[in-house]
């Protein structure tokens, strides 16, 4: 995972500095070039992860599933619930889940979203495998956050 972080700094830095020459040259650098460096990065993390799944995140919550819709990474995650039900889930933890998960989406992932790439968590309930809940997090949306 460390090795995936890496690359992609590296790519995404890689690309920064290919706009950057250009914009010092007076051209404009192509936005639709850079939506596809960028579905390419979205491709190689899902690929990547892909391959190391289902992983635990935590003694109630496992990563099923990673993959892209032309610019937004999209997670699933499968949720332990023990003995609450579905609504309860829904109710009680989708607010104090979202609020944590948005925060560490901000700070560890803001490489990605700085480069125009949404994220989308989807959780399923491990008892039942209906859709619990999902938001999705973007550059615009963790400015609002004031992080």
């Amino acid at each position: 995972m460390k090795r995936l972080l890496f690359l992609l700094t590296l790519l995404l830095f890689s690309v920064s500095s290919q706009a950057e020459d250009i914009i010092k040259e007076g051209q404009e650098y192509p936005i639709e070039k850079i939506r596809e460096q960028n579905r390419e990065i979205i491709k190689m993390v899902v690929e990547e992860i892909s391959k190391k799944l289902p992983q635990t995140v935590d003694k109630y919550t496992t990563l099923k599933e990673i993959k892209d819709d032309n610019l937004t990474l999209i997670y699933s995650f499968e949720i332990n619930t023990d003995a609450k039900n579905d609504a309860t889930v829904i109710k009680e933890d989708k607010p104090r889940m979202e609020k944590a998960v948005s925060k560490g989406i901000c700070q560890s992932s803001k490489r990605f979203l700085d480069a125009g790439i949404s994220l989308k968590y989807i959780y399923i309930s491990a008892s039942s495998q209906k859709n619990l809940f999902s938001f999705t997090m973007n550059q615009t949306k963790c400015k609002e956050l004031d992080l």
